[in-house]
C-alpha cells in the first residue's frame, strides 16, 4: 500500500472514522478494540501525522484524517476489484434499507440490478435507521436506502455520521387518515426516533393533539382502521386502504385541510465510492 499503509489498517481507520469510536468500530469488524487501536496507531505512525483526536467522547478526525477519509473508500475499492480481477469473484454490493422501504421499493431496483448487471451480487439487510448510517459510515454497507427530507441528510431532525453523499430516488407521499366516522384523536405514532414519528412531529399543529405511541407503523395503521385515532403514514402502507375506503385522509391536526406531504426516498454512500456504487446508483435512479 501507500506509504507503507495496508489493507487492514485502512479499513479499521475507515470503521473508526464511521463509528466515532474504537469499541464500536471494533464489533462492527468483529476485532478486539486492541486490535483495531493498533491498527490505527500504526497507520498514524506510518504516515507521520495523527489521524484522530482522542477525547472522552471518542475519536474526532484530524485535518489530516479528514483528507485521508475522503480518499480512503476508493483506495479499498480499487483493491476489490484488483482481487476480484485476479481471482474471477464476482461483485458483491451490500445494500441497507430501512424495512419498510426493503419490502415495499426495494425489489424494482433487485429486479433493475439482476436485468442490467447479471453479474453483480447484491445483499440486502433491513436495520433501523442509526444501524443503516453506521453501517455505511464503517464501511459493513456500500450503501443504504432510508427516508429523509431537505438538502442534506438528516434534515428530518437525525444526526448523521459526517462523510455522507447522497441522491434522491424517488418520494414517499405521507397521509393522515383515519377510518370513516371513526376518531380521529389520539394522533397514533410510532416510537420516538422513528422516521414516520420523526415526519409526524413536524406535522403543523401536531403538538396540540393528544397522541398515542405504538409500537410500529404497522400497528399505528391497524389502530386508525379500527377507528382508535388518527395515523399519519406512507403511501405504501395506506394506498390499498384508501382505494378500499377503509381509511379516509384528513387535513393536519388543528390545521385547515391540506395535501399530503412527501419525503424523499434517499440513497446514502461514503463520499468517494461513486466509481464502486455506479451500477447501484444507475438502477436507483432509473
Amino acid at each position: 500500500m501507500l506509504a507503507g499503509m495496508d489493507l487492514r489498517q485502512l479499513r479499521g481507520f475507515v470503521a473508526v472514522a464511521g463509528a466515532g469510536t474504537v469499541t464500536e468500530a471494533a464489533h462492527a469488524l468483529g476485532l478486539a478494540p486492541a486490535s483495531v487501536s493498533e491498527q490505527v496507531r500504526r497507520l498514524e505512525r506510518s504516515l507521520g501525522v495523527t489521524l484522530f483526536e482522542r477525547t472522552s467522547r471518542g475519536m474526532r478526525l484530524t485535518e489530516p484524517g479528514a483528507t485521508l477519509l475522503a480518499r480512503a473508500p476508493a483506495l479499498l475499492d480499487h483493491a476489490e476489484e484488483v482481487r476480484r480481477a485476479v481471482t474471477g469473484g464476482r461483485r458483491r454490493v451490500q445494500l441497507g434499507a430501512l424495512e419498510m422501504v426493503a419490502a415495499a421499493r426495494l425489489p424494482a431496483v433487485i429486479r433493475r440490478l439482476a436485468e442490467r448487471r447479471p453479474d453483480l451480487d447484491v445483499d440486502v439487510r433491513a436495520l433501523p435507521r442509526r444501524d443503516l448510517l453506521a453501517g455505511v459510515a464503517d464501511g459493513r454497507l456500500d450503501a443504504a436506502l432510508l427516508l429523509d427530507t431537505g438538502h442534506r441528510v438528516g434534515g428530518l431532525g437525525f444526526d448523521p455520521p459526517d462523510g455522507l453523499d447522497f441522491l434522491d430516488v424517488g418520494e414517499v407521499r405521507l397521509s393522515l387518515v383515519a377510518a370513516p366516522g371513526g376518531d380521529t384523536e389520539p394522533l397514533l405514532v410510532s416510537p420516538r426516533g422513528c422516521t414516520i414519528r420523526l415526519a409526524a412531529d413536524r406535522l403543523p399543529g401536531a403538538d396540540l393533539v393528544p397522541r398515542r405511541e405504538l409500537t410500529s407503523i404497522a400497528t399505528a395503521r391497524e389502530w386508525a382502521r379500527q377507528g382508535l385515532g388518527s395515523a399519519l403514514l406512507p403511501d405504501f402502507a395506506v394506498d390499498a386502504d384508501l382505494t378500499a375506503g377503509t381509511l379516509v385522509p384528513l387535513g393536519p391536526p388543528a390545521a385547515g385541510a391540506g395535501p399530503p406531504f412527501t419525503l424523499a426516498l434517499r440513497l446514502v454512500w461514503l463520499r468517494g465510492r461513486e466509481p464502486a456504487l455506479r451500477e447501484v446508483l444507475y438502477a436507483m435512479a432509473s
